[in-house]
């Protein structure tokens, strides 16, 4: 396959050659220049899904096949996603660009190092960890009591044996010894600062307001504090303009920030999506896992701050994960099973109430497998029909913009009903509640929990967070992406329960508050079988293994 010059791949969206980078041959960073050079505004399309089943059901791959299947009908579309994390792509998933013929490319570049803005973030994390732990050794330049110490260290990788460390180890001359933990770059908070950044300015605030722990008396330390936030811009200067490049169609895609869906708020970074809204008819836009995590944030998080709002939702099911809601066996679903199939009707039934309740559009899009039968795929259409939802199945992953055709078709009916009248920004909380009342409305509304507990830990948390100054900042919810409930074993429409929180934490910078449940873990571990077992590095540099099925 031989791929387009980025150059090109750039005017196509009306870029000025002088606001293309190129960072090697088939990849390029944007000028933040860019974003004044055009007035143009898109219709941006939310890619969201069902709960997946632990593989993942193409929700990328889905994206990636919309952006060609428009660009075939004469659109200019331009997909705006998320930078994959080294984490999944050696871990469970593999790759995060898509699948089959409907992928990003050059995918082994995007899936490794790209341009680098993983690494740079992850430096300006360490950075910070440095010289907090510099200020608690010398006491200067502001004193920071080391017990209590908040900001962790981070790392890009799966490793469950840097969950909970000690560090300081050795004698005096090395440190202060004290308890501390790893997270994965994705759920770093400067992750999230990146994404929600505007410029530069924006940036270096949205770092300086990290807290980083307490003085003595119990006042906030951040990272102005330590003389950290300079610093960190200089090393996120070049990471903050997004990254441009191309489907394994040629399509152009703005690929940029990847704050995990689970444990941070899923979303590609705001710079990203106000360029692609400034240059392209379509924008085609995901959020992490299904719509109970990734969606929900997007909305009341980023979109609160960006200032933006879809003018619909594109939800992707498979009929293997809804007969995994309806009670089918793991190693039975892709097997016919109409009762299972029927049965997880409920779990999608949940989620378009959720799309309601935010006064949006929505269509379903069928990511098809070979083992789907027109049988089921007919109970499904009769399902959407029943409730006036549009409905296409896409054959992407085999046959790219071809069998994009009749989705692209659905979302374009769905977005020319909204040109009169598009919808305008509904959250499910105000910022003026209370933490506790925003995490019920979360709850209640899109999990479908009668009620949230809050743990003795996670009210201290809420205590300490108010006292910072958090109480007024929208919620990041922290859940496991298996199950709307924060019980990961309990699939379908889950009824009954209560959610519990377990543990808060403030992210002053991003401005937002994290409240975790369940056993959620944000640094992950690698399974039995990673991924990065089955990758291969051929004589000519040619890399495999890194999407599955390869």
């Amino acid at each position: 396959m031989t791929l387009r010059p980025i150059a090109e791949v750039g005017a196509e969206l009306g870029l000025a050659p002088e606001d293309v980078l190129p960072w090697g041959r088939d990849r390029a960073k944007v000028s933040l220049d860019a974003l004044g050079r055009s007035s143009r505004q898109g219709r941006m399309v939310l890619v969201s899904a069902i709960n997946p089943t632990p593989p993942g059901e193409g929700k990328t791959t889905m994206s990636v096949a919309l952006a060609m299947g428009l660009r075939k009908r004469g659109r200019k579309a331009v997909a705006a996603l998320r930078e994959p994390s080294l984490g999944p792509v050696f871990g469970v998933k593999g790759g995060g660009t898509g699948g089959g013929q409907a992928s990003l490319e050059p995918a082994a570049d995007i899936n490794l190092h790209f341009t680098g803005d993983l690494h740079a973030i992850t430096s300006a994390h360490n950075l910070l960890s440095a010289l907090v732990d510099n200020t608690v050794y010398y006491g200067h330049p502001v004193a920071l009591e080391g017990t209590r110490v908040r900001w962790r260290r981070a790392m890009d990788m799966n490793d469950r044996f840097l969950r909970n460390v000690i560090v300081g180890l050795g004698g005096k001359a090395h440190g202060v010894p004290r308890e501390t933990s790893f997270d994965i770059t994705a759920a770093s908070e400067v992750m999230a600062i990146l994404a929600l950044a505007e410029n530069l300015k924006d940036l270096e605030a949205r770092l300086g307001r990290i807290v980083v722990g307490q003085a003595p008396d119990g006042s906030p330390v951040r990272a102005n504090d330590v003389n950290a936030a300079a610093s960190m811009v200089a090393l996120l200067k070049d990471a903050l303009m997004p990254n441009l490049a191309q489907t394994r169609e040629g399509g152009p895609a703005i690929v940029h920030a990847g704050p995990f869906g689970n444990i941070a708020h899923g979303c590609s970074s705001v710079v990203g999506t106000r360029l692609a809204l400034a240059y392209a008819d379509e924008v085609v836009t995901e959020a992490g896992f299904g719509f109970d995590l990734g969606a929900e944030k997007f909305l009341d998080i980023k979109c609160r701050s960006a200032g933006v709002w879809p003018r619909g939702v594109m939800l992707v099911v498979t009929l293997r994960a809804l007969k995994h809601h309806g009670g089918a066996a793991a190693d039975k679903v892709a097997e016919p099973d109409r009762e299972a199939l029927l049965k997880g009707f409920g779990h999608l039934e949940k989620h378009l109430e959720s799309v309601a309740a935010f006064g949006l559009p929505a269509v379903l899009c069928v990511n098809r497998f070979p083992q789907d039968t027109e049988s089921e795929l007919d109970e499904l259409r009769a399902f959407a029909k029943a409730r006036n939802v549009g409905i296409a199945v896409c054959d992407g992953f085999g046959k790219g913009g071809e069998g994009s055709l009749e989705l692209a078709d659905t979302v374009l009916a769905m977005l020319d009903a909204t040109d009169a009248a598009p919808p305008k920004p509904r959250f499910l909380y105000a910022l003026e509640q209370t933490p506790e009342e925003k995490i019920r409305a979360i709850a209640r509304t899109v999990y479908g929990a009668d009620d949230v507990a809050f743990t003795a830990g996670a009210r201290k948390d809420l205590e300490t967070a108010r006292a910072l100054g958090g109480a007024g900042l929208p919620v990041c919810m922290a859940k496991t992406h298996l199950s709307l409930s924060d019980d990961p074993t309990k699939t379908g429409r889950p009824r009954g329960f209560t959610l519990t929180v377990r543990e808060v934490r403030l992210s002053a910078g991003a401005g937002f508050l994290v409240a975790l449940t369940g056993e959620l873990l944000t640094m992950p571990g690698l399974p039995r079988e990673p991924a990065a077992r089955r990758v291969t590095v051929h004589p000519d540099g040619r890399i495999t293994g890194l999407m599955q099925g390869e």
